[in-house]
């Protein structure tokens, strides 16, 4: 199993199946698809709650373009969400915008992100 810990803001959409998906820096060790996940707030502190766990359904390669004309490059094609805000959606935002702007908040001068995407099914 692959622990994530999410803010706190991102629980309800979680729990409520709205958010599916997880946009992480590269690392040795991500989930692979078929594993199952385990999604906590506040992990690494006494405050740690598992919201639920997930079956992974995918793992890709993604590039945030967070400028002037921003996109997605998921799996090498960009654009394959013509709907930025759709994609922010999936990853509990409200649109486009407001994902620009928690990246802006919690990643200062970043404004091409490569990392990759992880999709989860249904909480267990």
């Amino acid at each position: 199993m692959v622990a994530y810990s999410f803010k706190q803001r991102f629980v309800a959409p979680i729990q409520a199946g709205t958010k599916r998906q997880t946009i992480r820096i590269d690392r040795k060790r991500h989930a692979r698809v078929g594993e199952q996940l385990q999604l906590y707030t506040g992990m690494r502190t006494k405050h740690c709650t598992l919201i639920g766990r997930a079956p992974c359904l995918s793992v890709w390669p993604v590039i945030l373009i967070l400028r002037e004309q921003p996109g997605v490059v998921l799996d090498g094609f960009r654009g394959i969400y013509g709907d930025l805000d759709g994609f922010a959606r999936a990853d509990g935002f409200k649109d486009w915008g407001e994902l620009a702007g928690f990246w802006a908040d919690n990643h200062p001068g970043v404004e091409t992100f490569d990392g990759v995407l992880i999709r989860w099914g249904n909480l267990l």
